[in-house]
């Protein structure tokens, strides 16, 4: 039996996803939970967009000689899904940077291209141990907001510093202000020469100095081709779960042979700096669900407002007030059921949705209506007025 609070029993209680054997470590989403998947994924989307990231889309499968190049093949593969294709073996991608290089190699930057920012919504699958599989914390299958920036040298340190502090007011603006920060250097299986090593770390770490981070750090628990940050977020039991990271890669360019070309004319190496906002969209969803038990904040809810019609002669108002929500984006619905009024406030409030209105003959003769938070505070508030409240509440937050 799940604890109540356990995101997987959210899951359920709010009718957004459910496991199950026949896929283990991956996502049945429910309709509900696909608009909450959906918003996520376009809110990172539209930060992308305006920190100039430009979104692509990479194959899911890619021959071994790609790997064996990236290093995946040596230093990762126990972690695919293998695939054969005739003689040839393929791998399923775990990741997305092989492919954000070689559309980079296609692109041919110059110094006026930098920094080059890439992003991809990648699907990736990862060979986890049945027993290391826990809902949506950790899976097979799941999707990362991933991104690439490929800077020159004097970049490096400014890019890294603009991601962290932009990172710390994203999660605030999802109720998240205790976030740990882990600086994990080189692991004893590693791709790359010790000078690259010492390079890349010395400069991550000068980033997190200038960002003002106080991280915890963790030798030996780096990737395979370069030191990273970690940004740890924390359950409901205090688990400590890696979201965001950004890591600072001096190997695969130098293993795919890429460069720029310089104002001199010169081809020159870049550096590839991996980053992510949430990590996994699923796991983000999971941990955000467990800290706020549930209670998502209104501009994430798959379902915003509910307008209770109370009494046959209320009908018409409810579904006016609905309207015109829903013409200004707010995601309501009108209960028209014949069930009493508690009844509908605890359905309302079992489903997680922010807003109940209620829409009685008294509300309909005064030309107001009764707005019911999920903390059971109530007020009448005139129909205008109310409109323009719930809208607001409804719309993100400034910083996320």
């Amino acid at each position: 039996m799940l604890d109540e609070h356990d995101h997987r029993a959210l899951g359920q209680r709010l009718d957004l996803f459910h496991l199950q054997e026949e896929a283990p470590g991956m996502v049945f989403w429910h309709p509900r939970g696909l608009v909450l998947y959906r918003l996520l994924e376009e809110h990172v989307r539209q930060r992308m967009r305006r920190e100039g990231y430009q979104e692509v889309r990479t194959p899911q499968l890619y021959a071994q000689p790609l790997w064996e190049r990236s290093g995946h093949w040596d230093n990762f593969r126990e972690n695919m899904f293998l695939v054969e294709d005739g003689a040839r073996h393929l791998g399923v991608k775990p990741v997305s940077c092989p492919g954000h290089i070689e559309l980079v190699q296609r692109m041919a930057p110059s110094y006026r291209d930098l920094p080059l920012r890439l992003g991809e919504f990648g699907l990736v699958h990862r060979a986890e141990p049945g027993g290391a599989l826990h809902g949506l914390f950790r899976l097979r299958q799941f999707t990362q907001d991933d991104g690439h920036i490929f800077c020159a040298e004097p970049q490096v340190v400014p890019e890294v510093v603009r991601f962290a502090r932009s990172l710390k007011d994203f999660y605030a603006g999802f109720g998240f202000d205790d976030v740990q920060v882990a600086f994990s250097g080189r692991p004893a299986s590693r791709a790359g020469r010790d000078e690259l090593w010492d390079k890349a770390e010395s400069w991550l770490l000068l980033a997190a100095k200038e960002a003002g981070l106080q991280c915890h750090m963790q030798p030996g628990e780096g990737a395979f081709y370069g030191p990273k940050l970690e940004f740890v977020l924390k359950d409901r039991l205090g688990r400590a779960w890696q979201c965001g990271t950004i890591q600072l890669d001096l190997v695969l360019p130098e293993r795919f042979d890429l460069h720029y070309v310089d104002a001199s004319g010169a081809r020159v190496r870049p550096v590839m700096l991996h980053r992510a906002l949430l990590g996994s969209l699923e796991r983000f969803i999971g941990v955000m669900l467990e800290h706020h038990g549930g209670a998502l904040p209104p501009w994430l809810a798959p379902q915003q407002v509910v307008v209770a019609s109370v009494g046959e002669g209320a009908a018409d108002y409810a579904e006016r007030f609905a309207a015109k929500l829903q013409e200004a984006g707010c995601r309501a619905s009108v209960d028209r059921r014949g069930e009493s009024l508690s009844r509908k406030v605890l359905d309302a409030h079992a489903a997680g949705v922010p807003w109940l209105v209620v829409a009685g003959a008294r509300e309909v003769a005064a030309g107001n209506v009764r707005l019911r938070q999920r903390d059971g505070a109530q007020r009448d508030v005139p129909w205008e007025d109310a409109a323009a409240e719930l809208v607001a509440s409804c719309r993100p937050a400034p910083n996320a």
